[in-house]
C-alpha cells in the first residue's frame, strides 16, 4: 500500500494503491462530500484479492486533498472526472476498471460517455443517471427527509455523521455503527477542511451540455448495483441506469441501503464489481 499526492491542473489528490502495480488496476470513486476512506478497508482487500491493483483518493474538496474557493472558481461534475482521469495519468494507466458508488457512479458515467478509451468497465453502485432532471425519477424517502429536516442546524461531527448513516444503512441489514463510527473518526480526524465537502452538493447540480450526452453511447462492459432499501437513491434509479445503457446487468442488493456499513456487504460487492 502506498499513499502519494496527484497533481490535477492547481489541485493536489491524496490518492492510494493497493495490490501488485502491475496488475489491472481498478479506480474507486467514492461519494458527494466521501473521502476515499469511505470505501471499506475490506472491500479494496477482497478486490486485491481478486487480481487488480485498487486506487482510492480523496476528491477535491475532501480529506487531504485540496479545498477550492467554490465561489470564486464553481465546478462541477466534469471537473471531478478530469480529477479521476488526471489519477490515471499520473499512475501511467492507459485505461482502468472504474468503480462509483452515488456521485461517484455518475463521474463513471462521465468516464464512460467522455473518456471511452480509458474505461475497461464500469461498475455503478447506489448511483443514478447523470444529468437526470429533478423530478425525472423518484425523490428520497420520507424517513431520509425527515432525518435531514430533523437535524438542520445539528453541530458536524462525527456523532451526526453516525446517525446519518444508519439512516442511510436502511432498516434491514444490520448498522455495524462501531466500524461506521471509527471510519467516521478517521475521516473527520484527516480532513483539511470539513466544511468544503459542502461544495459537492451544488457542483451536482450544475448543469452542462456534456450530462445529457445519451448514456446508450456507453461501450464499456457494465454492471449496476442497487439496493431495494437505498433511502436516498431509490431502486428506480438503478433500474432506469440499466435501461439507458446497452447491455448493462441490473444486480439488486436486497435490504442494502445507500452505504456500507453492514456485515458481509464488503464481500457480497466484490464479488459483484466488474472487473
Amino acid at each position: 500500500m502506498t499513499e502519494t499526492f496527484v497533481t490535477a491542473g492547481p489541485l493536489r489528490l491524496w490518492t492510494e494503491r493497493t495490490g501488485d502495480p502491475s496488475r489491472p488496476a481498478i479506480l474507486l470513486v467514492m461519494g458527494s462530500s466521501a473521502q476515499g476512506f469511505t470505501c471499506p478497508d475490506a472491500l479494496v482487500d477482497l478486490l486485491v484479492d481478486r487480481g487488480v491493483q485498487v486506487i482510492r483518493y480523496d476528491h477535491r474538496d475532501t480529506g487531504l486533498s485540496s479545498v477550492v474557493d467554490f465561489d470564486r472558481h464553481p465546478y462541477g461534475l466534469a471537473d471531478l472526472a478530469a480529477d479521476a482521469l488526471a489519477i490515471l495519468d499520473a499512475y501511467e494507466l492507459p485505461s482502468a476498471h472504474i468503480a462509483g458508488a452515488s456521485m461517484g457512479g455518475m463521474i463513471a458515467q462521465w468516464l464512460g460517455v467522455h473518456a471511452p478509451d480509458r474505461v475497461r468497465s464500469l461498475t455503478l453502485l447506489s448511483t443514478t443517471p447523470m444529468g437526470a432532471r429533478p423530478g425525472d425519477l423518484p425523490p428520497p424517502d420520507d424517513r431520509f427527509l425527515e432525518h435531514l429536516a430533523g437535524t438542520a442546524g445539528t453541530r458536524p461531527g462525527v456523532e451526526s455523521d453516525v446517525a446519518l448513516f444508519r439512516v442511510m444503512n436502511g432498516d434491514v441489514r444490520p448498522f455495524d455503527e462501531p466500524a461506521c463510527r471509527a471510519m467516521l473518526e478517521r475521516c473527520w480526524a484527516r480532513a483539511v477542511d470539513p466544511s468544503a465537502a459542502a461544495h459537492h452538493g451544488p457542483a451536482c447540480q450544475r448543469d452542462s451540455p456534456d450530462l445529457h450526452t445519451p448514456l446508450s453511447t456507453i461501450t464499456a462492459p457494465t454492471t449496476i448495483v442497487h439496493g431495494d432499501r437505498d433511502p436516498v437513491v431509490t431502486l428506480a434509479h438503478g433500474a432506469a441506469l440499466a435501461a439507458a445503457i446497452p447491455h448493462a446487468e441490473l444486480h439488486v442488493v436486497p435490504g442494502m441501503g445507500h452505504v456500507y456499513c453492514s456485515p458481509g456487504l464488503p464481500e457480497l460487492l466484490a464479488d459483484l464489481v466488474r472487473l
